[in-house]
């Protein structure tokens, strides 16, 4: 059996509301979210083995997300489910084109960290990099993977609401990356954090260290950018209506990881042999994801057989 990819971060509950209430009044939708658990759910739907370390409660939401987890196929590492932690929440608000903007109810401390035999990927991101003292704790572990045959990959998912100054941000963004073979960042996240640089300096900067050999950034609805050591590909997203985009970078990280596995491009190789022709690939596939993800409410990734079925 294939040990599975690894990700650490948060889960939580996504507060959404759908417009459908009564007297015109704005209900809303619990819904299971949190990037890091999103992530291990798309991946786990794509077809690829995943554990999650994170930190829920036995309150009702730890319930709800439990049963989504393991509904998808996403195994818990041990210490994941706390009966004496309160199941954190995230209220959406949703604009005129379905974007969503977050308010944040959140504590982070992960169960102990370890990396099982075989595991051929790390991932994390968003709030869990960087709300204390879970951070730290990640940070560390990331430090300890330098000399492992694993692949790392970041997703920051800059949250204002959560690291409100950029310098900062980007400081510990930037230390992360450091440990990370492939970076993730959206458009947003790049005008937050370093406002004035093009996706191109932003990309050139990052892949400056030692580790880094791959970073790609979503530049929604236009499509997203890959830029490796050795090739630079963009690639158009499709036409789609759009209903929001609550877990649409989400289910891009999930996708690009997938298709990395699938060609045999994570673990010990960490991304050799990622030319030109295999990245413009996993970044399509990534960016069709997405798709489907925006065409339907809340954070809900594709399985492969609903990629197939539209997409071919």
């Amino acid at each position: 059996m294939t040990a599975p990819v690894l990700v650490i971060g948060e889960a939580l509950v996504d507060i959404v509301g759908n417009g459908s209430g009564k007297n015109g009044k704005n209900a809303t939708l619990a819904t299971p979210g949190g990037s890091p658990a999103n992530v291990a759910v798309g991946l786990a739907r794509l077809g690829v083995p995943t554990q999650l370390v994170t930190r829920i409660g036995t309150d009702p939401y730890g319930d709800q997300l439990g049963a989504h987890l393991f509904g998808n196929g996403v195994q818990l590492a041990p210490g994941s489910v706390d009966p004496n932690f309160r199941t954190s929440t995230a209220t959406a608000t949703l604009d005129s084109h379905g974007v969503a903007s977050y308010q944040f109810d959140i504590t982070w401390e992960p169960p102990k960290l370890t990396l099982s035999r075989g595991c051929p990927a790390v991932h994390t991101g968003s709030i869990a990099t960087l709300l204390e003292p879970g951070a730290d704790a990640i940070r560390d572990f990331l430090g300890a993977l330098v000399d492992q045959p694993v692949t790392v990959t970041l997703d920051p998912n800059a949250r204002p609401t959560i690291t409100p100054d950029p310098v900062t941000t980007w400081s510990a963004v930037r230390a992360l990356a450091a440990a990370a073979d492939l970076v993730k960042l959206s458009d947003e996240d790049c005008e937050f954090l370093r406002p004035g640089l093009s996706p191109d300096e932003i990309a050139a900067e990052l892949l400056s260290v030692d580790r880094t050999r791959c970073v790609v950034i979503t530049l929604g609805g236009e499509g997203a950018l890959g830029v490796s050591r050795t090739a630079r590909v963009e690639v158009s997203a499709p036409e789609i209506d759009v209903v929001d985009t609550v877990g649409a970078g989400d289910s891009f990280m999930s996708a690009l990881i997938a298709g990395l596995h699938s060609r045999g491009l994570l673990g010990a190789v960490r991304l050799e042999g990622l030319d030109e022709k295999n990245l413009r690939e996993v970044v399509d596939y990534a960016v069709r994801a997405a798709a489907i993800t925006c065409t339907r409410h809340g954070a809900d990734p594709p399985t492969a057989a609903e990629y197939v079925s539209t997409w071919g």
